[in-house]
């Protein structure tokens, strides 16, 4: 995956990472099981929702850790972006900001650029605090995207989805999620579940599959106007990682069945083809998964 320059911008970034030095790549790939997590904050409660009631309590969660200058300056150097995962990481984030900035402004619109945040145990968040085992998710409240990278070279392992793509995958999947939240759609969906309980997943799943989709047309805006290079290698490593966390791949894999009526995600088929659905056609337009 190759970039259109090398340059990496920072202000967008917090890094609350307490301690350990850069984190260089061990293989090559990330897993994606934690990416949607933004699905279950969305749906339990009203208002600002904990996520910790996701996850085991008790573990440290911290505050703002040294800050973005060393980052900076790291992923600035030649090579760092191939080399450091955090540091391809906030390079997708700014080619995702720049594109989506560009469609705003060619609709006439405004685009509010989300946050990204690099964290390791736990963080604190808009949505309430956080460990590093519900993995990468987005938060509407702050309007954020979270992430521990450690956490990703354990998916890779559990769950196979790996591949720098995978990686560009995620931030596009969460990105996604801020779209949603910028048209009103996280909004009107939430108002939806807690007024209609019976059809929260049903609604869940399509808010997964429509920022499944919306990761699509980024990448193919992206290709297109040459802020990436994506070859056909790379696209299948994005497919391999839709569908890695398909509801039937993660059942059939925890529990040794699949049932249906329980899924929040959508199947592996039905992820593979909104993320394509999204890649062929580069329009919004195309990914109306509630109809």
């Amino acid at each position: 995956m190759k970039f259109d320059d090398q340059s990496v911008d920072v202000s967008g970034v917090s890094d609350r990472r307490g301690r350990g030095g850069p984190i260089a790549i061990g293989g090559g790939g990330v897993g994606v099981v934690g990416l949607l997590i933004y699905v279950l904050v969305s749906v339990l409660g009203g208002g600002s929702v904990d996520p910790t009631q996701l996850v085991p309590q008790g573990g440290p969660v911290q505050g703002e850790g040294p800050g973005t200058g060393d980052l900076a300056s790291r992923c600035n150097t030649d090579g760092a972006i191939q080399q450091y995962d955090d540091c391809f990481l906030v390079k997708v984030y700014n080619e995702i900001n720049e594109v989506w900035t560009d469609e705003f402004n060619r609709a006439g619109n405004t685009y509010e650029e989300p946050g990204l945040t690099f964290f390791t145990q736990g963080v604190q968040t808009g949505c309430g605090a956080a460990s590093s085992q519900v993995g990468p998710f987005y938060c509407p409240p702050d309007q954020g995207i979270y992430i521990d990278i450690g956490f990703l070279e354990q998916l890779q392992q559990q769950f196979g989805a790996d591949g720098r793509y995978a990686q560009a995958y995620i931030m596009a999947h969460e990105a996604g999620h801020h779209l949603q939240t910028l048209f009103g759609t996280e909004r009107k969906v939430r108002a939806a579940q807690q007024s209609d309980p019976g059809q929260a997943n049903q609604l869940s799943v399509a808010m997964e599959l429509q920022a499944d989709c919306y990761a699509g047309v980024w990448s193919r805006l992206a290709d297109d106007r040459g802020n990436v290079s994506v070859g056909e290698a790379e696209l299948d490593q994005a497919i391999g990682a839709a569908e890695a966390v398909g509801d039937d791949r993660i059942q059939a894999k925890t529990q040794g069945r699949v049932d249906p009526e329980s899924w929040t995600h959508g199947s592996a088929e039905q992820r593979r083809t909104w993320f394509l659905t999204g890649r062929r056609s580069g329009n919004v337009n195309s990914c109306d998964t509630f109809r």
